[in-house]
């Protein structure tokens, strides 16, 4: 690392959301001290334990036990990703904060770069991926339709082919918490946060252990989360869709109407136009009321107020008289 990239005026905190990850995350901690360590600057790693169902927490009680620069926040149960990173956000300390997942497919050797950046002026530094190695050619495919998808019904231009892997700064993170919705697609709120940002390109590895924890339910979930949680273009879409359907509906009527006058004989009476038109006015219906029925719940889920997660134990913070407590 050049002389300029050096931050040791800088407190970095590493937020690193963890869900079943007992076969990485101790290469994945090594990894992360070794790169720490060469930083040569004061800095926090931060898990947050996803309510797993294996010997992740109790892998990661070790790990803050050892090492006074681990923090643990542990969930009473799964409360998703995003919730997870939302809470290493609303809970570090550091003057910058560095997602990254437990998987190691995002590099941290880029934290040196990304910090460099900062330093350049740059409130959010966020990761591109250039190429996906060791991923399935649908899950390309798809990933790559859905961002671009996203990013045309998006009210804010948001960049491709990023996931959660960046660096925000103090004031990035302090505006990201007086945000007060529950289901956050973070990637999207960072970029609507504003503020000055930059992209560095990178290859995404494949995770050195464990499996996916994104199966093709999640990604539909975490998918339509961003597409219709983030923008209110599918309502539009929805409209559009109405008034196409009564319009395609008045020229099917005045197709009858000339087919029964002009050529009568090769009018077939009935049963397939009314086929053709049940089944194209009830699918426009049932896709408008569906998209009408998900914004209708995102709005019950905030109207009721519940917390987006519950953390059920902290481990390795300090209290104001400097001894630790777990908190409940």
């Amino acid at each position: 690392m050049d002389k300029g990239s050096q931050p040791q005026d800088l407190q970095i905190s590493v937020i690193v959301p963890c869900f079943n990850e007992q076969e990485v995350i101790a290469t994945t901690h090594r990894e992360l001290k070794r790169v720490l360590g060469n930083l040569k600057s004061p800095y926090e790693i931060l898990y947050i334990n996803d309510g797993s169902s294996d010997n992740t927490l109790e892998l990661l009680q070790r790990i803050s036990q050892n090492d006074e620069n681990s923090k643990l926040i542990s969930f009473s149960r799964n409360f998703g990703h995003q919730a997870a990173v939302s809470a290493g956000i609303s809970n570090c300390s550091g003057d910058v904060a560095i997602i990254i997942d437990a998987d190691l497919q995002d590099p941290p050797e880029l934290f040196g770069k990304m910090i460099a950046l900062h330093k350049k002026g740059y409130n959010v530094v966020y990761g591109v991926r250039k190429e996906r190695v060791g991923e399935s050619h649908f899950k390309k495919a798809t990933a790559k339709f859905f961002y671009r998808l996203l990013n045309f019904l998006s009210d804010t231009d948001l960049p491709l082919d990023t996931g959660d892997f960046r660096l925000i700064d103090r004031k990035v993170i302090e505006a990201f918490k007086s945000l007060n919705e529950k289901n956050k697609y973070i990637r999207g709120l960072i970029t609507w946060i504003g503020f000055k940002s930059c992209p560095i390109y990178y290859k995404r590895e494949p995770r050195k252990a464990g499996v996916t924890k994104y199966p093709i339910g999640k990604m539909l979930k975490f998918a339509t989360t961003g597409l219709l949680y983030f923008s209110k273009k599918p309502l539009y879409l929805a409209l559009f869709l109405g008034f196409l359907s009564i319009f395609i509906g008045l020229l099917l009527v005045i197709y009858v109407f000339i087919s029964k006058y002009l050529e009568p004989s090769f009018v077939v009476q009935g049963w397939a136009s009314t086929a053709i038109i049940i089944i194209f006015f009830g699918g426009v219906q049932l896709l408008t009321i569906g998209v009408i029925g998900y914004y209708i719940g995102n709005i019950f889920d905030e109207i009721r107020g519940r917390p987006e997660y519950i953390i059920e134990n902290k481990f390795n913070f300090t209290k104001p008289d400097g001894k630790n407590k777990q908190l409940y």
